[in-house]
């Protein structure tokens, strides 16, 4: 029997129309364009104006988009994975909200909290079940309200982070083609330093939390970015040494939107030119686990079938990996 490989077979995506530029940031807080520019290389972001709505809304879009370019039917579809850390509410699931309002009737969903690294888990997952033999058309919707947690009064914050939704078509394939090789790794240690303190089971919201704004995302810029440089960097290195790749044999780095600093390191570690890296976060910004199907949505067309990518994000928990993907189509 032929061994079973799961392959990304499409890619769709939704952005809000409206983006939030550095010149309109520095009106609403003491920063200015080449201070951002020169610490994360952000020009603008997407946010989410339409009143009431989150999550879910983007990522109906989002696979909306991925059934029109490949032709998916919403019966077809086995497994909605849903990486997420804006969910539209505790419970239920987004990925179950989803699933209702995109009409999929027919599959299994759930959530999944990876936070920058989230996509990196999903595809993961998608690919277990596809090996397993038990789902055959999975959608991993990567769809993330960051604006709904930001502190706009936090300039070291509020620059960062932008609205986006992707859907990633995940199916299998007998070709050696496909996910390729996982290397994912976590360190709690991470929450410490990159977290948001109330709104959970430990500290329920009261006034108290909401005045002192504890329900906004927090970081130590610093310790982030030290364990960032240096996770992200060395496990796509060790993902192309157990892999047997050469510099030479990389087409894409695919690496996650945080910090153009981050990705430099990233690239350089690797040895990568920077002609062959993904870069897209002057224009959309740190959108948390969407950072990676976006760049894959964007470079589409470049993409080549057998084409060598490595995926690479760090995100919080501390959470962070690799994922060795050999692409698996042409686009026409």
């Amino acid at each position: 029997m032929a061994q079973v490989n799961a392959v990304i077979t499409g890619i769709g995506a939704f952005l809000p129309e409206y983006r939030l530029t550095n010149d309109e940031l520095s009106k609403m807080v003491d920063t200015n364009d080449e201070w951002i520019m020169t610490r994360v290389g952000i020009k603008e972001r997407r946010i989410l104006k339409e009143e009431g709505e989150g999550a879910s809304y983007m990522g109906v879009k989002a696979i909306e988009n991925l059934c029109e370019k490949t032709g998916l039917k919403k019966e077809e579809i086995d497994l909605v994975i849903c990486t997420t850390v804006t969910p539209d509410a505790p419970i239920p699931s987004t990925a179950a909200i989803i699933a209702d309002k995109a009409d999929i009737r027919n599959a299994l969903a759930f959530d999944v909290n990876g936070a920058c690294s989230g996509f990196l888990y999903g595809l993961d997952m998608a690919t277990q079940y596809i090996k397993a033999g038990s789902k055959k058309k999975v959608v991993v919707v990567s769809t993330e309200k960051m604006s709904s947690i930001v502190d706009w009064t936090d300039r070291t914050t509020c620059v960062l982070f932008g609205d986006a939704a992707t859907a990633v078509l995940v199916e299998p394939t007998e070709e050696n083609i496909g996910v390729i090789d996982t290397n994912l790794h976590t360190d709690g240690i991470g929450r410490h330093w990159l977290k948001i303190v109330a709104g959970g089971s430990v500290k329920p919201a009261s006034y108290e939390t909401i005045d002192n704004h504890e329900h906004f995302v927090y970081q130590d810029g610093k310790q982030v970015f030290k364990y960032a440089v240096t996770r992200m960097a060395d496990v796509t290195v060790e993902t192309m040494e157990r892999n047997g790749l050469k510099v030479e044999d990389v087409a894409w780095l695919v690496p996650h939107q945080a910090n153009l600093r981050i990705i430099a390191a990233t690239a350089e570690r690797m040895g990568v030119d920077s002609s062959k890296v993904m870069i897209n976060i002057e224009k959309y910004g740190n959108t948390t686990s969407a950072t990676i199907p976006l760049c894959l949505y964007e470079w589409e067309k470049q993409l080549k079938k057998g084409d060598n990518l490595l995926l690479s994000a760090f995100g919080a928990g501390f959470t962070w990996g690799s994922i060795y993907v050999k692409w698996g189509y042409n686009t026409k």
